[in-house]
């Protein structure tokens, strides 16, 4: 639907004068025409002026059952109907009750406690907060240092950007909190260079890159150190999945020296993997899990961190509290509408769809191989990087400047152009994210090979 050219104009140019967007250069934007999207349906997305694009990146890793489902928002209508708003500071209200429930149920292991928060952000600052509490409260008071991955997006509140491993996301904003440490992250098609021992086998690349945990740990002093963030595919880079044996290692290392392993699983929980829990999908029980996006599929704002039984016990009883909370945390609509979610999930079997459909994903990306700019594809479930380069033999890179026109000069705005919206990503390596919503199939995936190999195609040619 094509607003009337008046309203366009009057949404561009207020766009343009008061909307201060979030990690955007605006002077980008300085001919006025900031792209809008106002509404979406299924898999598509559609921009102010009519123009359709297939959503290849969720909007954010977010919509999972894709746009345009009635159900959530009437779920949301009516729970606003109901009890629009009422904290969770000393009372409860039943939908977030039923939902931390709910969660419980389908967790690994003895994650039962659910606090609420309105994004992932809040929920990885909410599990340093208490990973620093608890430790306090069983007698380990140096406790409170974080371990992290290079390149690892953790959010932007000063606890969650300490922990972040992207050194030009958190300069603008030092000094930060201090006590995160950083440790390699697990690209394996990058191994030879992060390690220095040239052709090691994925499972000895993952065993290498979780021993240099350990030896974080014992760095910085075990009695200094409280958890290690790892997410389990690890999003900015483009697309990192764990080498075989990482996560059971990294357990074994946790477990040695009294340390919490935090899964945050923003990007990765319900489905995005295949699973409803992405450490599910890598077989590993963290002490914590941080998530959000997916939970509602978008149709109204929730993240949670979720604890296990232990981590809860000390506050069980006597006058300790977790001084902590948001205002909006648990919010009775978002609850509504995350509970509604779930129930399409269970409906429409979105776990097995993306199961069954991960090969033929990977598949049609794989197709991509055949072009001189593309190095690398990886990830997991419907949740991939495309890595390009400059050499595919020697896997040699774009330079700063490269990526500068590349990225920002061309990719970005072609996919776009071209009907596709996903991410051309230089934080590490130059990547194309994609992660189309859970909902799409082999018509939506082949859509999206033949958009890139145009584009990647004339983004070789123009180098």
């Amino acid at each position: 639907m094509t607003r009337p050219e008046t309203d366009t104009a009057a949404v561009q140019q207020a766009a343009q004068d008061n909307l201060w967007l979030h990690f955007t250069r605006h002077s980008s934007h300085a001919d006025g025409q900031v792209p809008t999207i106002v509404r979406g349906d299924g898999a598509y997305i559609y921009d102010i002026h009519g123009k359709r694009y297939l959503d290849g990146l969720s909007g954010l890793f977010v919509v999972q059952m894709g746009h345009g489902r009635t159900e959530l928002a009437e779920a949301a209508a009516k729970q606003a109907q109901e009890l629009a708003f009422f904290p969770l500071w000393s009372f409860a209200h039943p939908k977030a009750a039923e939902l931390a429930q709910r969660l419980a149920a389908v967790t690994p292991g003895d994650l039962n406690r659910v606090f609420f928060t309105t994004g992932g952000g809040e929920a990885v600052e909410t599990a340093w907060k208490l990973a620093k509490q608890y430790f306090k409260l069983v007698g380990k008071p140096l406790k409170h240092k974080v371990i992290s991955r290079a390149i690892a997006y953790h959010g932007t509140p000063q606890g969650a950007l300490s922990i972040t491993g992207i050194p030009a996301f958190k300069q603008a904003f030092e000094p930060l909190v201090p006590g995160s440490v950083r440790v390699p992250n697990t690209n394996h098609y990058r191994a030879d260079e992060i390690t220095g021992v040239p052709g090691m086998t994925p499972e000895q690349f993952g065993r290498w890159a979780a021993d240099q945990v350990g030896k974080a740990i014992v760095m910085e002093g075990p009695d200094t150190v409280a958890a290690v963030f790892v997410e389990p595919v690890q999003n900015a880079g483009g697309c990192f999945p764990p080498p075989p044996g990482y996560f059971q290692r990294l357990r074994e290392i946790c477990d040695e020296h009294d340390v919490l392993l935090v899964s945050d699983e923003v990007i990765c929980a319900f489905g995005r993997l295949g699973t409803m829990f992405g450490g599910q999908k890598f077989d590993y029980v963290p002490d914590m899990i941080t998530c959000a996006k997916g939970l509602t599929s978008g149709y109204s704002p929730i993240g949670a961190m979720i604890a296990s039984e232990r981590l809860f016990e000390p506050f069980k009883s006597g006058t300790t509290m977790f001084a902590h909370g948001y205002t909006f945390g648990g919010h009775p609509v978002s609850a509504a509408v995350a509970l509604a979610n779930l129930d399409l999930f269970e409906r429409e079997d979105i776990l097995g769809h993306v199961q069954r459909n991960e090969p033929v994903f990977r598949a049609t990306l794989d197709r991509l191989r055949d072009l001189p700019i593309v190095g690398d594809v990886r990830g997991s479930g419907y949740f991939y990087g495309i890595e390009l380069v400059k050499d595919k033999d020697t896997k040699q890179t774009f330079n700063e400047a490269e990526s500068e026109r590349l990225l920002r000069g061309f990719l970005s705005n072609a996919l776009y152009d071209a009907g596709l919206y996903c991410r051309a990503d230089d934080r590490g390596d130059p990547v194309v994210q994609l992660a189309p919503p859970l909902i799409c199939g082999p018509k939506e995936f082949d859509e999206i090979e033949s958009i890139l190999r145009s584009v990647l195609t004339e983004a070789w040619n123009r180098l």
